[in-house]
Formats: structure tokens, sequence, C-alpha cells
């Protein structure tokens, strides 16, 4: 059972024995998750008039061990509701115009960590066996993942043979460019919240096709999760103007690396070769800025010199 369904479980199940004060915090949180889930427990307690203490009790009551599981388990309660409006209003309440670049770099250097103390290394390694060993590997990611997805396949390109970014205007495109998706195979499915509903699909759909599947996504609870036999956990931040998925993308980038090692002489192959054919066709010729006597030249035609 997810935290959405078991915190509000708890509080029903419990609201007939609560106190004045917990039946007050019931009724505000159940009607204002939104804003509840930002609170500190004293700021919850001031806005709904209850002590600090009270709040705290409230959330052993429930059957948490402190504020912070309770808060946690709140956090699963939102994490999918929120709307870009709702999370614009809670940004910019809570960020000074003069903290923003220092907040937002905090921020995301936490999710790295937290990303780091909580990933499951063993899911790490699955993932890179499922994909060393797959014949296709097929890659999703809509929306703001989209980048991510692309990121991801722009340097499986340089390693595997068979790797397909799936295009997703519409759900039909979607499975006709899976139809031949089996037990060889593996599906990279990217989704955060809000999550995606056609990513769903797709995972749905290769699983059902025996489809080895790997999830990159932000809990546990995510649905996401429902059809992977891999499931990597990345933090995300669910209550800003923009989706911050720096964590998701550093993820990437460690299986990346990771697997540039594991086929380290293919890949310097593959490196050397488009070096060659760079150079061939003159690819960076005329798109790159050199370095010279600490004047930067830009190696493009000046209009002058054209005939």
């Amino acid at each position: 059972m997810s935290n959405t369904n078991e915190l509000t479980n708890r509080i029903n199940e419990k609201y007939s024995s609560m106190s004045k004060g917990q039946k007050l915090l019931a009724t505000y949180i159940t009607d204002n998750y939104d804003k509840a889930v930002f609170l500190t427990a004293e700021k919850l307690g001031k806005i709904v008039g209850v002590s600090e203490s009270t709040v705290v009790r409230f959330a052993t009551y429930l059957g948490y061990k402190g504020y912070p599981e309770f808060q946690k388990a709140l956090e699963e309660l939102v994490r999918n509701k929120l709307n870009s409006i709702q999370r614009m209003e809670v940004t910019y309440g809570r960020i000074s115009q003069s903290k923003i670049l220092e907040t937002v770099l905090q921020s995301d250097a936490e999710k790295i960590k937290s990303t780091l103390d909580d990933i499951d290394q063993n899911a790490f390694e699955l993932a890179l066996d499922i994909i060393l060993n797959a014949k296709h590997i097929y890659i999703i990611g809509i929306r703001s993942c989209a980048p991510l997805a692309s990121f991801l396949a722009f340097y499986f390109n340089l390693m595997f043979d068979n790797v397909h970014l799936l295009h997703t205007n519409n759900s039909s495109e979607l499975f006709e460019q899976m139809v031949r998706i089996s037990e060889e195979d593996v599906i990279i499915g990217i989704s955060f919240p809000r999550y995606s509903m056609r990513t769903l699909k797709a995972m749905e759909f290769a699983n059902n096709r025996s489809a080895k599947v790997i999830t990159l996504t932000d809990s546990i609870h995510s649905p996401m999760n429902l059809y992977s036999s891999c499931n990597l956990i990345a933090k995300s931040d669910m209550a800003s103007i923009v989706d911050s998925l720096v964590a998701p993308l550093s993820v990437i980038n460690a299986l990346i690396v990771a697997l540039c090692m594991k086929k380290q002489g293919e890949v310097a192959k593959t490196l050397e070769m488009l070096e060659d054919i760079w150079d061939e066709y003159q690819v960076y010729e005329n798109d790159e800025i050199n370095h010279i006597d600490d004047h930067m030249k830009m190696r493009y035609a000046r209009l002058e010199d054209l005939p």
C-alpha cells in the first residue's frame, strides 16, 4: 500500500478518538495538504492554533516515529497532486529573490547527496547487467524527462548498436516503434512527478512481451515501478517552477560511465572512428573556438572573405 493511502487511512481510522487539537490538525492537513507539506511543526501549530508539541504528538499518534517521518508520508500524499500554479506559488512563497541562486543550487546539491545515500547499489549493478545483455535497448522519457532520455540515448549510441529513443507524439506511434520488442530486449523508462501515463503504458507493453524493464524515478511508491524488474531511485523536486532533475541526470551519468568502463575497448574504437570521420568531413571545422595567445579565434570564414 502506498503512503498516499496509508496516511489518509490512518487519519480516518483514528479521527474519532483524537483530541480537539488533533482533530483541528487532521482537518487542516486534509483540506490543505498542498500547504501543510512545506510547514515545520512549529509553523503548522501556529496556523492551526495548537502547540508545536501537539503537532509532534499528532504525528506519533498516527504511528510515525516523529514529525520528519510524518512529513515524508505527507510528501507522498501531495507528490503527484500539485499543479504548475501551486508549484509557482509555493516556490515564490519560500524563496526571496536575493536567495534564489543559493537556494536552488543548495537544494540540488542536497538531492544528489540524498540520492547517493539511498540508492540501491545492487539495483544499479543489475541495471548494468541487463543493459549489457540486451539485444535492443529502448529509452523513453516524456515532457521534462525527454532531455534526460535524449542525453542517455546519445551516449548509448556510442556504445551499442541497437538503441531506440522512443518518440512520443501519440500512443499509437509509441506502440508502433515497440512492436518488435521481446524478452531479449530492455526498456528504460524515465518519469518523475507529475508522472507520465504514456511512459507507464510503454513499460506495461514491454512487460507484457517479457522484455526487461528498468525505471528511473523518484520513489519506491512511484507508479512507474509497477512493471519494472529494476528500480533506480533519484530524488527530484516536486515543488518548484521547473522540475529539478539534477540527481536523475547524475544517476544517468553514472550509468554511462560504468558501461563505458565495461566496454572500454569498444568505446575507444568507436571514438577513434568518429574522430576520423569528424576530421574527414570537417564536422567541427566551422564550429570551433580555439584559444591562441590568449585570444579566441573563431574557426569560420569571415563574411568579407566569402566570394
